[in-house]
């Protein structure tokens, strides 16, 4: 059974820190491009980083670059989320994903609010 669990969310003051992770289960996690996707109440969800496979390649969204980092460790299937400096705008429910050919895997999400 092919499973994406996200952690790490919560309530975090403006200028804070959280540290997302998300394991992977039942497929080959390294052979998958890793991303976090993120969707606020009203909007649609949006692509916020990728990591690639091996972990050397990786892109932001402008709106999190030199706040947000993701790196990976595929012998512990899990790809992680940094999230510095945050902001009350980074509100939202966090979602991994995973992609591989046409496979294709979504975690249940994680909340982040910020919020003084």
């Amino acid at each position: 059974q092919v499973q994406l669990v996200e952690s790490g969310g919560g309530l975090v003051q403006p200028g804070g820190s959280l540290r997302l992770s998300c394991a992977g289960s039942g497929f080959t996690f390294s052979r998958y491009v890793m991303s976090w996707y993120r969707q606020a109440p009203g909007k649609e969800r949006e692509l916020v980083a990728s990591i690639s496979s091996g972990g050397g390649i990786t892109s932001y969204a402008d709106s999190v670059k030199g706040r947000f980092t993701i790196s990976r460790d595929n012998a512990k299937n899990t790809v992680y989320l940094q999230m510095n400096n945050l902001k009350p705008e980074d509100t939202a429910v966090y979602y991994c994903y995973g992609k591989w050919l046409y496979h294709n895997y979504w975690g249940q999400g994680t909340q982040v609010t910020v919020s003084s």
